[in-house]
């Protein structure tokens, strides 16, 4: 995937952008041209990555060719307690870029992941750089199996790939594309109020949690409910037994069906 050959129609998300040929983490590359001044909106993309990561310590292989493995730059002038709501908004521009581009359904498992056919399709991993009441910069990384059919064993049932779904190989440069675009929009919206009320009822749309139950994993400690789509600030609303609306915040929880992944 050639970086010009993306036909981006965004103003300023990914005009900066650095093509990798083979990377441990794009988050840290991108990380350490951060640190050396590059702009908002710049875009690192890589072929493969050896050693991505994904939420709460996991790792995030993507062998050469196989997927979209990039990660944003942003430069943001709200407050650091704001920035894990752009976690959400990636998940929601990822799964409307893949139904844009493909006849498919994507669902968003709160808070990020994207899931098809039942299956995880994508990774999200947000990190920031920050000083009490102020954002250096925000790091989100992005990470789709585009046409990545091998997956480890302890994976096939809980992992899938795009060309899986659709039965064919798609092209990686036109799903980023699309990606960076929906993000951009999203984001833009976000900057109006600083939340996620523009984007809520989208969000919620397709929150394959909604009204489902779910048993929430945080801090050593399991709780039970039925989802019932997130509020403005991007937290999950579970109704529990005796209809107590509990608010459960992005970060290290684990949400899962009370059968399995979702």
């Amino acid at each position: 995937m050639k970086a010009e050959n993306l036909r981006l129609n965004t103003k300023w998300l990914g005009r900066d952008l650095r093509q990798e040929e083979t990377v441990d983490s794009t988050n840290d590359f991108l990380k350490c041209l951060a640190r050396q001044g590059a702009r908002h909106g710049t875009v690192v993309l890589a072929k493969e990555q050896t050693g991505g990561k994904g939420r709460m310590g996991r790792r995030w292989v993507t062998p050469k060719g196989s997927s979209v493995a990039m990660s944003c730059l942003l430069r943001p002038q709200f407050g650091p307690e704001k920035a894990s709501m752009l976690t959400l908004l990636m998940g929601l521009s990822v799964a409307q870029a893949c139904m844009r581009l493909y006849p498919l359904e994507a669902w968003i498992k709160w808070p990020n992941d994207i899931v098809v056919s039942g299956k995880k399709l994508c990774g999200i991993l947000t990190e920031m750089e920050a000083e009490p009441g102020r954002i250096e910069f925000v790091v989100i990384g992005v990470g789709i199996n585009g046409n990545f059919t091998n997956f480890p064993e302890d994976l096939r049932d809980k992992a899938v790939s795009l060309q899986q779904t659709l039965g064919h190989s798609i092209e990686l440069a036109t799903l980023t594309a699309a990606v960076l675009e929906a993000f951009e929009e999203n984001y833009e919206k976000f900057c109006q109020t600083e939340d996620l009320s523009k984007c809520q009822e989208q969000y919620n749309r397709i929150l394959i949690n909604r009204n489902r139950q779910v048993k929430v994993l945080q801090s050593g400690e399991e709780l039970q409910g039925v989802a019932q789509g997130i509020n403005a600030q991007g937290e999950l609303l579970v109704e529990k037994e005796g209809r107590t609306m509990v608010k459960i915040c992005a970060g290290e929880v684990s949400v899962r069906g009370l059968d399995g992944y979702v």
